[in-house]
This record gives structure tokens, C-alpha cells and sequence, in this order.
């Protein structure tokens, strides 16, 4: 089952299995929805329709579909951790910046091109969603920094979770611009974008 969103992000937090699951059908139909119709033409009640489920269960977990949309925004950066996890799995610690870079720039790349609604929101970042002090791109950066210190042999500290937020600002830029040329992103800009991080990375973590 995918992930389950913090507490903090519905109005009334799963207890059971069916009920976890009722939301993950409610999140997986937004998601589909989005690609579909946009996040303007979005409704809660096409996504309960979408979901199977009546439109009362949406709203035990959500005051509007903004809200809807954050809690996927959040889940999806919970499947992008365990992602990125999974293919540094058995590198060990250690393994250098490089190896990091190239997981989180390739799985945030499939994402794009695979994972529905993230398209629109990613991780919160094209729509606007949730407080100014957890903006999507400080989402990421502090999330990078607690998964990949010790991949680094880093402290998770200030100064790497300013390298971070510098170089998932720049990406994130850079990839925007990578899908607006190429529906399926532009490999060239997708490159550059790398040698740009790989530059960055260079001269603040070696």
C-alpha cells in the first residue's frame, strides 16, 4: 500500500485498514483526475465518484481539494524517499555524493514521467499549497538531508541542508524547464542540468 499521509495534512487521520485504504483510493483518484481534467476543473466530488467512494468519506479527510492536493503532494515525496532509498540500498554509507545525486535526480525524473498528477504537483511546488514555512522545495531538502547524511558522512546540519535547498531550488528550475520544452523531458537540458549539480556539488561537498 502506498504511503499514508501525515496526520497533519487530513482533518481526521486513518485508523483502520479499510479506512487507509479508502484514502489511498481517494488520493490515487485525485491524482488520475488531474492528469485528466487539471487542477482547476477538479472536484471533490468527481474524485469521490472517481474513488467509489461517497462524497462524505472525501470530506472526513479533507475541507477542499486544496487540501487534497497537499496530502498528495506529501505522499508523493513520501514514495520518492522510499524510492531513492531503495536504489541506494546495499551502497552502504559512504558512497559519495555522486552516487546520491544521480538517485535523486533519476527517480525525481521518473516520477515526472510516470507517476500520475505529479505533473501538477510534484511535491507541492506547482500548485501552491500548505504553509509558507513548509514550502515544497524546503520539504525536499529536508528530507534529502536526513536520508543521504550518512551516505555523505555529513552531520545533517544547517550547512548541508543549505547545499541541499541550493541545489533542489536549481534542479527543480532546470527540470521545470526540461518538461515545458519536451513532454517527456528534454534530454538536453536534463544533462545539463546534472553537469550543473555535478559542478555545485563538486565545490561544496568535496
Amino acid at each position: 500500500m502506498k504511503p499514508v499521509p501525515p496526520a497533519t495534512a487530513l482533518r481526521r487521520a486513518p485508523v483502520q485498514r479499510r479506512s487507509a485504504e479508502r484514502l489511498t483510493r481517494i488520493l490515487d483518484a485525485c491524482a488520475e483526475l488531474l492528469d485528466e481534467v487539471g487542477y482547476d476543473a477538479l472536484s471533490t466530488r468527481a474524485v469521490a465518484s472517481r474513488a467509489g467512494v461517497p462524497i462524505g468519506s472525501v470530506y472526513r479527510f479533507f475541507g477542499n481539494k486544496r487540501a487534497m492536493a497537499d496530502a498528495l503532494a506529501q505522499r508523493n515525496l513520501d514514495v520518492y524517499t522510499d524510492r531513492v532509498t531503495h536504489r541506494l540500498r546495499g551502497t552502504g554509507d559512504g558512497a559519495g555524493w555522486r552516487v546520491a545525486m544521480d538517485a535523486v535526480l533519476d527517480e525525481y525524473l521518473a516520477m515526472k514521467r510516470t507517476a500520475p498528477g505529479f505533473t501538477l504537483v510534484d511535491f507541492g511546488n506547482q500548485i501552491p499549497v500548505g504553509t509558507r514555512d513548509a514550502e515544497p522545495n524546503t520539504r525536499v531538502a529536508d528530507r534529502l538531508t536526513e536520508m543521504l547524511s550518512g551516505h555523505l558522512g555529513r552531520a545533517p546540519d544547517d550547512d548541508l541542508r543549505r547545499i541541499f535547498l541550493i541545489a533542489v531550488e536549481a534542479a527543480d528550475t532546470l527540470v521545470q524547464l526540461a518538461f515545458r520544452l519536451d513532454p517527456s523531458g528534454d534530454e538536453r537540458v536534463v544533462e545539463e542540468t546534472r553537469e550543473l549539480l555535478r559542478a555545485y556539488l563538486s565545490r561544496a561537498l568535496d
